[in-house]
């Protein structure tokens, strides 16, 4: 079939209007499992500090002579610790002509308010990774940026690590980074260390942050009653997960991260967790100075580890 002769369509027409949707899709990752499972306190210093406690080893041989006088057992004084909370920020410019009314930009109402809910969602990826992140608390100064210790620079007592590949602990108090050593492959045998160390300790731990990698690993684990392969009928889908994991030493939520190293599987006693607030998220406008408006995006905090017993971690994972 061909066209009449001279019949005028739309690859010759130049005045049809563009056709752009008003909806903007975005699919890059918005989800901070850890960063919203803390919960949330309020700071009102830089440095914020807090306590723990241990209690003496158990004895069988507490048995006493009926009548004997009373000693007293020496006295465990708690540990005090403290960390630093950490300015995160970001800005964004722009022209006052393209943030005039006049312009009509597709998919939102105005360049400014687009673009600062933008760095909003950004920003708290960054808390989220560094969170996540090997280093540890940083006082700062006039020329260096405070810096709140990650969950790595407080995990001592329950960790399985690479010690004959370099790997070795932090100080365990926040105040420096792990050794990272030579990976090796994440298995069960060490997870399920881990779980009983963790139990042995007082903890009971109840989410397990991974990556996606990890995950896949942690879906070949051995056992039943952790991992679900099944036909729906109706609408053949198959389904693998690992929703949850039991074992003696309590019962884990797997939950796939994106911002923590692939190469640190971290098992949390969520509420030994928190993250102290010194400034709440906040949208300001800076001074202007042209033709052109600047708002920043600012939030202040610190992570504390109320009790690092609590919680564990296998690291120095081979991540592909």
């Amino acid at each position: 079939m061909a066209q009449p002769a001279n019949t005028f369509d739309t690859y010759d027409s130049v005045g049809i209007r563009e056709d752009l949707s008003n909806i903007i899709y975005d699919v890059d990752p918005t989800a901070t499992p850890f960063y919203t499972k803390c919960a949330k306190a309020t700071a009102s210093n830089t440095f914020f500090e807090w306590q723990t406690q241990n209690l003496r080893n158990s004895t069988a041989d507490n048995q006493h002579i009926e009548g004997d006088n009373t000693t007293a057992q020496a006295v465990i004084p708690t540990v005090r610790l403290g960390a630093y909370t950490q300015i995160f920020k970001n800005a964004v410019v722009i022209s006052d002509t393209d943030n005039a009314p006049a312009i009509d930009n597709a998919g939102r109402a105005r360049e400014m308010s687009y673009q600062t809910l933008l760095i909003a969602k950004e920003q708290k990826l960054d808390i989220e990774a560094s969170l996540f992140a090997n280093k540890g608390n940083v006082a700062g100064s006039n020329v260096l940026a405070r810096q709140t210790g990650g969950i790595d620079s407080w995990l001592i007592t329950n960790v399985d690590f690479n010690s004959a590949g370099g790997g070795a602990n932090p100080t365990g108090d926040g105040s420096d980074a792990r050794t990272d050593g030579t990976q090796r492959a994440f298995t069960q045998d060490q997870f399920d260390e881990v779980m009983q160390e963790t139990w042995v300790s007082g903890g009971k731990v109840n989410t397990c942050y991974l990556s996606a990698f990890q995950m896949n690993v942690a879906l070949g684990f051995v056992g039943n009653n952790n991992q679900r392969s099944s036909v729906q009928a109706g609408d053949e889908r198959v389904i693998n997960s690992l929703a949850v994991y039991v074992t003696p030493w309590g019962t884990i939520e797997f939950v796939p991260s994106r911002e923590n190293r692939s190469r640190d599987v971290f098992l949390i006693q969520d509420d030994m967790f928190s993250v102290h607030v010194l400034r709440p998220t906040k949208n300001v406008e800076l001074a202007k100075t042209g033709d052109s408006t600047m708002r920043q995006v600012v939030t202040e905090l610190g992570l504390c580890s109320k009790n690092e017993q609590a919680s564990g971690a296998v690291f120095d994972l081979t991540t592909s």
